[in-house]
C-alpha cells in the first residue's frame, strides 16, 4: 500500500510541466525587489561619489564623511590636502569627501 502511493505521488508530481516554474517565482520576485530597493540605488550613488571625487578642484570648499568642512588646497592621486582654519591643514584620503559645498559656504561660518 505505501508503495503504490509512493508511485502515484511521483506520477502526480511528473505530469504538472508548471510545477517548477511556479516554486521559482517568488524567488526571481524577491531578486527583482532587491535590484530595485537595495543593488541599483546604491550603484547609482557610487557613480555619483566617483563622478564627484573626480571633478574635485583646487580652492573647492568639501564637507567630508567626518563632518570636517574645509577648502581644497592640494590634490594628489589617493589624498586630498584641506585647509580647515588659517595655516591648518588635514590631508584626507579622497574617498572621505562626502560634498562639495557651495561657494562662499565658509565665509558664513
Amino acid at each position: 500500500m505505501l508503495i503504490s502511493n509512493a508511485f502515484a505521488q511521483a506520477t502526480a508530481a511528473a505530469q504538472d510541466p508548471l510545477s517548477s516554474i511556479t516554486g521559482m517565482l517568488p524567488l526571481i520576485f524577491m531578486f527583482i525587489v532587491l535590484w530595485f530597493l537595495m543593488i541599483r540605488p546604491q550603484m547609482k550613488r557610487s557613480k555619483e561619489h566617483k563622478a564627484l571625487l573626480e571633478g574635485l578642484q583646487k580652492n573647492d570648499e568639501v564637507l567630508t564623511q567626518g563632518g570636517i568642512v574645509g577648502k581644497v588646497v592640494q590634490i594628489s592621486d589617493g589624498y586630498v590636502h584641506v585647509e580647515v582654519a588659517a595655516n591648518t591643514q588635514i590631508i584626507v584620503q579622497k574617498q572621505a569627501i562626502g560634498a562639495v559645498l557651495p561657494k562662499g559656504t565658509l565665509k558664513s561660518i
